[in-house]
């Protein structure tokens, strides 16, 4: 079934389709005809293409789209009447050829116009001359002349009319070849003597919408009286002419009889007015006689009918006439041979009569169409056609008399370019008329072969050492298509040899082939080359075909001779040989080697020293050094010979090197030791430098590597023990046991919170005396539990009793750092910066600006005052009452408890800020501490059991280390200690005075 329907479809495209379509004459250039794709069995106008037969050549009437077949109207227009002319249907034939895959279709197409009333009725001329007799009967009718209207169908002459009157009326009347005509017909009897004259209105009509009209005048004269008229035998006469009548023929004898005597009874005959002037060129009427007569030839393929209106008049002063019709048609016969019309699908036109087909066109593809025309009629007119010459192709009728020539095998243009056909036409007339017509088929060509190289492998033999751009050979490669199909450009396929481009060896000429080298060969390097070369045509697309040349080198004597062993050393090298070696003993062994191959490596070996071959021999072809002497007297002498390698090449080269031969007392060494090189030499002659020297770097790195390590876990080791003796110090200074039972005197250590400290007095700053030194504790913080300490520096106070100064001079010694707290660690800062963060009282003027007795306005201390009230003065003591309140009474209370338990439970806990002051003495309130304690009663118990000597002292807080991160709060936890009994010890009266 596939291939039943494969070959119908292969018919289906063979055979050619008509198509018809219609449209009105006088349409705008452009206007949309038809598309031919939507005809098509196949709908893919996207693979298609539409293309106008060359015998169509008036291509400015109807235009074709090449993508769907869209018929339009070209800018000439389509008119009817200029097209058809009169004819009643106006038919407009044309073929088109479809092209779908390679396969062409013949489309005719008959495109009829319409008419259209674009044409108004007129008259040959616009005035009219009749005459008359008075006696003339009622009912006489006068011809008119034949108004023309190019329309046709109902846009012709329908009607006439005539301009009201009394006498005349007219009558239309259809003539024998379809014109429409009008008689003027008298209705009344005439009377000269009334009125001799009539002007009349003639109106011609057609029947279109709207319909159009055409005038003319009509001048009636009446004549005088005439008794009789002339009279025909018969109104109206047929003729049948064959259409090869000769010239002269007679067709009518027409006769008229008058019974009037003298001149009215003379008849004269002539053609009426309505005969138009093509029947008065080829028909010819005898005036006195009457006889009609063939002027010139006729032919029935152009005019078929001819209608002669024939008047007959007397020659009275009142001539009477009468009118007789004669219809001439004419009869066909065979006087025609065949016309045949080619028309190729593509190439020369038809006329040259050439067609051009491709070779890869596939069979049943459309190749030319051929018109076989008769102007004949019936049998004479139908012809047969039949294509001669060559089997490859046929002839199939396409539609009535057109056939089209289309191929039958596959074609190939490099075995068949040109077929010469014959294509002969025949009616069916008797005789029958044939015409021959010789065609010529050319077959275009395609990209259909490869090119072809001369031989599939090229073998050549190129001597080393060649100068760049030596040429190698040329490879050729033929291709026998035409054109740009069959030019071959040649290249070379990339590939790597020995890690480069093939490119950078040899280059390729793209237009003839030829091979050059681009460098110099090396045998040595280099033997064999292998390049494949490809040949490509220019089609489209590109066929190519590739071989393969081998480049063989070859091997020049350009490499001497080398000695590998004994090594030498400078050209020389030293042989020790026994004095106990016996004669004809294998001394040692000459290897050599060349680099060349064959021949030119073939070695010789020579002593060129003739003095010693009474000692020394060697091998020519081995290399082996015999002993032929004795040497058992020659200990310690040394033989010099000259050794020389020579290879066979032309010209030969050769090496020579010096031998001294050491006579030894050692024991003679054995064959093989002296034959062979060491296992070190050969090591050593395959050293790579470059990975000596990544060695030693490598190793490098590992040694600096192994020390950074051992470096990092040094001191790590040592950081760790450093922070357990820091530990360990640190429980040892918590003991603040003392200040519970109220000993300031002692130094104990037992307890864990707050040690004492005296600090230096002015003196000690400002005496040239030096002072004792200054017990100081270093101030350790660990990261892991975030301990700190303040530490104050324990100096002695002079024995002079110097006031006491607040702010030591720093210009003779530094002052110690002081930690603080802040955030979640204490952080140690210095003397300096410690001021910032002390809690001065507002006693005596010496407040900072910062302080609250700085404030000029008050308003700061009513704001305070009015919140301290509210929250009670927790902080004020029995010295408020003389001295006034300080900072301290002013500070605010912390009243939240703190959540985590103390290391030491059994002692009672008072939470206080981080960041309020520890309390100072009362009646000296320039001093201030450089810590950050809250001030409690707890703390101030502290306070009161210090002597006056003692405010001179830094306290220093020390925090006991705790396993866990200290908890992120705002207060942090102390003892809260009883009051002492005692409030003040005073010092000393020379210290008290001195204040």
């Amino acid at each position: 079934p596939l291939r039943l329907l494969a070959a119908a479809c292969l018919v289906a495209l063979s055979r050619c389709k008509t198509v018809r379509y219609r449209t009105d004459e006088e349409g705008a250039p452009g206007t949309v005809i038809g598309t031919l794709a939507d005809e098509m069995p196949v709908k893919a106008p996207g693979e298609m293409s539409f293309r106008l037969m060359r015998q169509f050549s008036n291509s400015s009437l109807v235009r074709v789209r090449e993508e769907d077949g869209q018929l339009s109207i070209g800018e000439a227009g389509l008119d009817r009447e200029r097209l058809c002319g009169q004819a009643p249907q106006c038919v407009l034939a044309f073929d088109v050829v479809s092209c779908w895959r390679e396969r062409y279709r013949l489309v005719h197409v008959e495109l009829e116009v319409r008419d259209i009333n674009d044409n108004a009725p007129r008259f040959p001329h616009a005035q009219m001359a009749l005459e008359v007799s008075e006696s003339a009967a009622p009912g006489t009718r006068l011809p008119l002349e034949v108004a023309v209207d190019e329309d046709v169908g109902s846009n012709s002459i329908q009607s006439f009319q005539v301009s009201l009157n009394s006498h005349f009326g007219v009558e239309a009347q259809t003539r024998a070849d379809g014109a429409r005509c009008a008689d003027l017909v008298l209705l009344q009897e005439l009377d000269r003597e009334r009125q001799p004259s009539y002007t009349l209105e003639l109106v011609a009509k057609d029947g279109g919408s709207p319909a159009r009209s055409g005038t003319a005048t009509v001048h009636v004269r009446v004549l005088d009286a005439n008794d009789n008229s002339p009279t025909f035998a018969q109104s109206s006469v047929t003729v049948e002419l064959p259409e090869d009548a000769p010239p002269g023929s007679l067709l009518l004898d027409l006769d008229a009889a008058d019974p009037d005597e003298g001149p009215n009874g003379e008849v004269v005959y002539a053609f009426s007015s309505q005969v138009p002037p093509e029947a008065r060129r080829l028909f010819r009427l005898d005036p006195r006689s009457g006889h009609l007569t063939l002027e010139a030839a006729v032919d029935y393929e152009r005019t078929r009918t001819y209608e002669l209106d024939v008047r007959a008049q007397d020659r009275g002063a009142s001539p009477r006439a009468a009118t007789c019709t004669v219809v001439v048609r004419l009869t066909d016969v065979n006087d025609n041979a065949p016309r045949i019309s080619i028309s190729a699908l593509r190439g020369a036109a038809s006329a040259a009569g050439v067609a051009y087909v491709s070779e890869a066109a596939a069979s049943e593809s459309f190749v030319a169409l051929v018109s076989a025309t008769d102007r004949d009629s019936g049998a004479n007119g139908q012809v047969r056609c039949s294509l001669r010459g060559h089997d490859h192709f046929a002839l199939q009728r396409a539609y009535e008399d057109s056939y089209m020539i289309v191929t039958t095998a596959a074609l190939d243009r490099e075995r068949i370019p040109e077929y010469n056909l014959t294509v002969v036409a025949e009616d069916l007339g008797s005789p029958p008329f044939k015409t021959v017509r010789q065609y010529t088929v050319r077959v275009s060509d395609e990209n259909d072969n490869a090119p072809l190289f001369a031989k599939p492998l090229y073998e050549v033999a190129v001597p080393e050492n060649n100068p760049p751009g030596a040429y190698i050979t040329t490879v050729v490669a033929r291709d026998p298509d035409l054109g740009h199909n069959g030019k071959v450009t040649y290249r070379l396929l990339e590939t790597q040899v020995m890690g480069a481009p093939i490119s950078t060896y040899v280059s390729v000429d793209p237009a003839t082939g030829a091979i050059y080298a681009l460098r110099t060969f090396n045998y040595e390097i280099l033997k064999q080359l292998d390049l494949r070369i490809q040949a490509t045509d220019g089609g489209s697309p590109q066929l190519s075909s590739s071989t393969v040349v081998k480049v063989r080198m070859v091997d020049q004597n350009d490499n001497p001779p080398v000695i590998i062993h004994p090594v030498l050393t400078n050209g020389t090298v030293e042989i020790g040989v026994s004095s106990k070696t016996s004669r004809d003993s294998l001394v040692a062994q000459i290897k050599a080697r060349d680099a060349d191959d064959g021949a030119n490596a073939e070695l010789t070996f020579a002593f060129l020293e003739e003095s010693q071959q009474d000692l020394f021999t060697i091998n020519p072809s081995t290399g082996d050094i015999v002993l032929r002497g004795d040497l058992s007297e020659e200990l310690g002498q040394l033989f010099k010979v000259v050794l020389t390698v020579t290879d066979n090449g032309r010209p030969p080269l050769a090496t020579t090197a010096t031998v001294n031969f050491l006579v030894t007392a050692t024991a003679p060494s054995s064959i093989q030791d002296l034959a062979k090189p060491s296992s070190w030499e050969g090591k050593a002659l395959q050293w790579d430098i470059p990975l000596i020297v990544i060695i030693v770097l490598a190793g490098s790195c590992t040694l600096l590597l192994v020390a950074i390590i051992t470096i990092a876990t040094t001191c790590n080791r040592r950081k760790k023990g450093n922070n357990i003796k820091n530990n360990t110090a640190l429980k040892d200074q918590i003991d603040i046991s003392h200040l519970e039972k109220g000993h300031q005197e002692e130094g104990s250590q037992r307890g864990n919170m707050f040690e004492v400290r005296t600090f230096p007095s002015k003196t000690s700053f400002t005496s040239p005396d030096p002072s004792p030194a200054a017990e100081e504790i270093s101030t350790t913080e660990s990261g892991s539990d975030s301990t700190c300490l303040y530490e104050g520096q324990k100096r002695l106070r002079g024995q002079s009793g110097e006031g006491f100064t607040a702010t030591p001079s720093y210009n003779k010694e530094p002052a110690p750092p002081v930690a603080i707290w802040k955030g979640h660690s204490f952080n140690t800062i210095s003397g300096r910066e410690a001021e910032k963060f002390s809690g001065k009282d507002s006693g005596k003027g010496d407040s900072d600006f910062n302080d609250s007795d700085s404030d000029i306005s008050g308003d700061a201390l009513k704001k305070d005052l009015i919140t301290h009230m509210q929250n009670g003065l927790w902080a004020c003591t029995a010295e408020c009452k003389i001295l006034g309140h300080s900072d301290r009474c002013w500070s605010p209370s912390c009243g939240r408890a703190n959540p985590h338990p103390s290391p030491h439970p059994t002692a009672p806990l008072s939470t206080f800020c981080k960041s309020t002051s520890l309390p100072r003495d009362p009646l000296r309130r320039d001093n201030f501490y450089q810590a950050q304690l809250p001030k409690t009663v707890g703390l101030q118990s502290v306070y009161e059991k210090v002597l006056h000597r003692d405010f001179d002292r830094t306290i220093t807080l020390l925090s006991p280390p705790r396993p866990a991160r200290l908890p992120d709060l705002q207060e942090i936890g102390v003892p809260l200690f009883p009051a002492p009994s005692t409030r003040y010890l005073g010092p000393q009266p020379e210290t008290t005075e001195k204040a």
